[in-house]
């Protein structure tokens, strides 16, 4: 039986929605089921996904409730992810953005930025969706991938090199996009999207004590096209994200000569709907559609379906 580890990269709410059909369209056409990975890894959205998939809750009730009308599931949508708040922590923005961006200027202005909503709404969706697994850990290797704002550094939450904190706030720390969400203190330290270090983080594979035989990524935020009509930084956070990527799965490949790795990302016709907005609430549904129909497409190409007929089709029909 082959083993697996299942990358899920950050990419807002639209994010979300690929990462859903993805692995909705895998698990339809290979009946392979997401939650029998060995490892997981999830990075901001893909964090929110991870936790779905581990608890046997990436479902249509949990995606959209009980809602029967597209403006229904805006609502439930919005209900689950924002929770206005009145912005604060200008200070702490000064001193981990503002200060150290005088003398490297780059994207790090952002880190500590007060935020117009919190998580709470989001620990919520994780509590209602998971029970009692929303305040301990999954038992199988699960790794939340989150930033710390003092340390500057990666946090992957789940493993050694972590502090041992619920599920529900890892999801939190690690979905606290800036200007967006407040960060999210625990135990007096403040923790934002784990994009920030990495969008996928696919070398925090390589603590598995043996070489995975397969590795599948899902990567909203590293395509390698453009949306017509795009705005000018959306190729920058592609480019710089198919960049990391590349380079990780360089890594990856270095250390286990043998594994394969099947990349999943948007095509042109997600694009257009995912990265408008990837917050848009209202952009969840018709990302997640348009993705099962990039799917069917994407699993028709010999070399895809070949890597997952080795892997996982055999598996579930031997």
């Amino acid at each position: 039986m082959s083993s697996v580890g299942l990358v899920l990269g950050g990419g807002g709410i639209t994010g979300a929605s690929y990462h859903f059909g993805t692995l909705f369209a895998l698990q339809m056409a290979t009946g392979w089921d997401p939650a029998d990975a060995d490892v997981i890894i999830g990075t901001s959205s893909g964090s929110f996904i991870a936790a779905m998939v581990r608890g046997g809750a990436l479902n249509l009730d949990t995606m959209v409730g009980n809602s029967r009308r597209d403006e229904d599931v805006v609502d439930w949508l919005s209900n689950n992810v924002y929770r206005r708040i009145r912005p604060r922590g200008l200070v702490r923005w000064v001193r981990t953005g503002i200060v150290p961006s005088i003398t490297r200027p780059g994207l790090g202005i952002a880190l500590g930025s007060p935020g117009l909503y919190s998580t709470d709404a989001m620990v919520g969706w994780v509590e209602n969706s998971l029970g009692e697994l929303a305040d301990g850990w999954p038992d199988r290797p699960t790794v939340i991938v989150a930033h710390d704002l003092s340390d500057r550094t990666r946090v992957p939450f789940g493993t050694e090199a972590a502090p041992v904190v619920s599920l529900k706030l890892a999801v939190a720390a690690s979905s606290a996009v800036p200007f967006v969400f407040e960060p999210v203190s625990i135990d007096g330290r403040d923790y934002i999207d784990g994009g920030v270090s990495s969008g996928t983080s696919i070398d925090l594979l390589l603590a598995n004590p043996e070489p995975l035989d397969l590795v599948i990524v899902v990567a909203p935020m590293a395509a390698t096209g453009t949306r017509r009509g795009g705005r000018f930084y959306e190729e920058i956070l592609d480019r710089v994200g198919r960049t990391a990527l590349a380079a990780e799965v360089e890594l990856l490949k270095k250390e286990w000569p043998d594994t394969d790795v099947l990349v999943f990302r948007p095509d042109q016709r997600v694009l257009e709907l995912t990265r408008g907005n990837p917050m848009s609430v209202e952009a969840a549904i018709p990302s997640f559609l348009a993705t099962l129909r990039s799917m069917r497409d994407e699993l028709a190409h010999a070399t895809t379906w070949s890597m997952l007929e080795r892997h996982i089709v055999d598996t579930v029909h031997a």
